[in-house]
């Protein structure tokens, strides 16, 4: 077998100074789901009930360092059916990714992890999600499409707005 080397390294993917690469970058190494659990606490009832569930759908981005130039990213989602009758299904899942950023500022550093990250991550937590509720015996749960980067902006602009009007409760992660 061939020695293949370090293809890592070996790819010439930017200009380097001094033997090394100073352009910004950023990716995803792995995604896995941290923590995943699925309720159908009225089963077998909850098969007969006749009135439409309503959903209520929340969901949180969190991020935190685990080493150098290395992030987690986990979105939170915790979807909840009920009918008049009671609850039909509660699915709580903590999807995540660890994240590879070097050479960002700040500021493209977080807009990366509270947006961009979250962007890449929604459609397999939305499968998860969907299966989760199928595989409880419901019609599978497609949830709609989200605008992180909206959010992001939309959040920075209250956090920004409650700066300037002098606020000082707490503010969260986008």
């Amino acid at each position: 077998m061939a020695d293949e080397g370090n293809i890592i390294s070996d790819l010439n993917l930017g200009p380097e100074t001094n033997g090394e690469d100073n352009s910004p970058a950023a990716g995803i190494i792995s995604q896995y789901v941290k923590d995943l659990s699925v309720e159908n606490p009225n089963s077998p009832d909850s098969f007969q009930w006749q009135d439409a569930p309503q959903l209520d759908v929340q969901f949180n981005i969190g991020a935190r360092s685990v080493g150098e130039d290395v992030h987690e990213v986990e979105i939170k989602i915790v979807t909840t059916a009920k009918a008049q009758a009671g609850t039909a299904y509660v699915v709580d899942l903590a999807y995540c990714a660890l994240v590879a950023m070097r050479n960002l500022e700040d500021s493209q550093a977080h807009a990366f992890l509270y947006a961009e990250a979250p962007r890449i991550l929604f459609p397999f937590a939305r499968r998860i999600i969907a299966d989760a509720v199928r595989d409880a015996g419901f019609a599978p749960l497609m949830l709609d499409p989200i605008d992180f980067n909206g959010l992001y902006v939309q959040q920075l602009a209250a956090q920004q707005e409650q700066r300037e009007s002098g606020g000082d409760a707490p503010t969260g992660n986008a």
